[in-house]
């Protein structure tokens, strides 16, 4: 399987290039320490991934052995700061700083087809006085 960095692509998953930039984000409807001046509206980042057919193949048989597996968690892991980036990007793109009320869902789209999505308010936020 191959990554992308963010600036090429390469056959290393490595969580630390694939962190999102940093910006406010909270799971409630405040930021602490920051005063929110204007809702912006919904925001998402959407990601489809498949886990391809070698992984797959592995991974089907450590699901055998029970316990975690991790061919699908590096994946899914993976797929979560895709779908950050992507949020943060539509954040910026709206005209916020900053997002609340930030969820995940997951959806099966076809076999070994998913869907991650990442969503919440976009805001524009500043420093509490």
């Amino acid at each position: 399987m191959r990554y992308w960095d963010g600036a090429v692509w390469t056959d290393q998953f490595a969580p630390t290039q694939q962190a999102a930039p940093t910006m406010p984000a909270s799971t409630t409807f405040e930021l602490h320490g920051m005063v929110i001046e204007r809702q912006l509206g919904l925001v998402w980042g959407l990601v489809v991934r498949s886990v391809g057919f070698a992984k797959g193949f592995t991974a089907g048989f450590t699901a055998l052995s029970a316990g975690e597996v991790p061919q699908y968690t590096e994946v899914v892991d993976h797929a979560r700061h895709q779908a950050m980036n992507r949020l943060f990007d539509h954040v910026r793109s709206v005209g916020g700083n900053a997002v609340v009320g930030v969820r995940f869902d997951t959806a099966e789209i076809g076999q070994g087809v998913a869907e991650i999505v990442a969503y919440g308010t976009a805001v524009v936020a500043k420093p509490a006085p």
